[in-house]
């Protein structure tokens, strides 16, 4: 059995790696200090194809399964997570809408998100429903040939750049859940900002909380079916972004800890020569390799239309876990210096950290991946 990549995606690999090289390496620490969005790269991004690596080629994507997101992902995060984040979310959107929106809103809005020209955000959590997803208090009543929108979002991710956001609503009663759920293209401009958070990490793609209060869009705005749109993302797996953010940090990490053990000397050696650090950059690879595995074994199952219950938590758990774990190493490894923005270590421990949290907090997926377990989810290698 053999475990690697295509010809194309590793093409498709190599060309990511050297744009992050070249573009966002450079820049990363300082669009993270700044707090500055990195515009010009996903821009350039949107050129090459990548923001829309996985959407059809009749709307402006590159038709790519979610194996080649994996691989993209990791190389964009570990140039830069929060840039890596910013493909992700919008992307996600832009799935949606190609998944479940009408023809009309395929052709108006997948194009240009796929080109990063109109950007998307996701309007999903709320303050009193983040594991529970179902507890949102935002709400769409009906009101002629439209829709009143009234509530609130948090971690809108992409939103001061976005032009569009996805908008999670209940349109029935708590008794029909979680067929009480539609979802709705809303123009950011309908939405107030509540409070811009001061963030550990992530810093140069803002998340607000925003809010809507008496906003009206029509009803072609309303996408997929009225009260089915929570079921209908059960089935987009584009969440596989976030484990593979991990592994990009989880490497980056590795990478630079390598780099910099083999210079530094300590007692005439280079301290990389030391047997406990040996030991612990063995440690942080398999990490690295083991978070990859899982990750590119949950995005194949969902390629291939496989069930993903029991590969996706195991990966999100084990890859977010694993790019704290060696961005906290890196950090020691560095020494004093790794304490401070002379080197990326803190950034990396800083990013990882939000990853645990992200796409749902690792609790309620190690619940999803228990339940998995006993169900008899064996995924193996079919």
């Amino acid at each position: 059995m053999r475990f690697q990549l295509t010809e194309s995606q590793r093409a498709l690999r190599d060309e990511v790696r050297e744009f992050a090289a070249t573009e966002i390496d450079p820049v990363a620490a300082d669009l993270d200090r700044d707090a500055a969005y990195p515009e010009q790269i996903l821009a350039e991004l949107g050129e090459r194809g990548i923001t829309g690596l996985t959407l059809p080629e009749k709307y402006g994507g590159r038709g790519e399964g979610l194996v080649e997101l994996a691989v993209v992902i990791e190389e964009l995060a570990a140039g830069q997570m929060a840039l890596a984040s910013a493909v992700g979310l919008n992307l996600g959107v832009a799935t949606v809408i190609e998944r479940f929106g009408s023809d009309r809103q395929r052709e108006r809005w997948v194009p240009e998100m796929a080109a990063f020209e109109t950007v998307g955000a996701l309007g999903l959590s709320e303050a009193d429903a983040g594991s529970d997803k179902l507890a949102m208090e935002t709400t769409a009543e009906r009101e002629g040939d439209g829709w009143v929108l009234d509530g609130h979002k948090q971690w809108v991710t992409n939103f001061p750049n976005a032009d569009v956001v996805l908008t999670y609503a209940k349109t029935g009663p708590d008794a029909d859940a979680p067929h009480n759920v539609s979802a709705f293209l809303v123009p950011a401009e309908a939405f107030e900002v509540d409070r811009y958070w001061e963030k550990l990490g992530a810093n140069s793609v803002k998340s607000p909380r925003v809010t809507l209060s008496d906003v009206r869009v029509p009803d072609d705005a309303m996408v997929g079916e009225q009260g089915e749109a929570y079921v209908q993302r059960g089935t987009v797996n584009t969440g596989v972004n976030v484990p593979a953010r991990a592994v990009g940090i989880a490497r980056a990490a590795l990478e630079d800890t390598v780099a910099y053990t083999t210079e530094r000397e300590q007692f005439d050696h280079p301290i990389g020569d030391f047997q406990g650090v040996r030991w612990r950059l063995g440690e942080m690879a398999e990490r690295v390799d083991t978070s990859r595995l899982l990750t590119l074994r949950a995005a194949d199952r969902a390629d291939r239309g496989l069930t993903v219950d029991r590969a996706f938590p195991m990966a999100k758990i084990h890859a977010t876990e694993a790019a704290v774990e060696n961005a906290n190493e890196a950090m020691q490894l560095h020494g004093g210096v790794g304490y401070t923005r002379e080197h990326d270590a803190e950034r990396y421990l800083r990013d990882a950290r939000l990853l645990t949290l992200a796409g749902g907090p690792n609790e309620g997926h190690r619940d999803s991946l228990a339940d998995a377990v006993v169900a008899g989810e064996t995924e193996t290698t079919e």
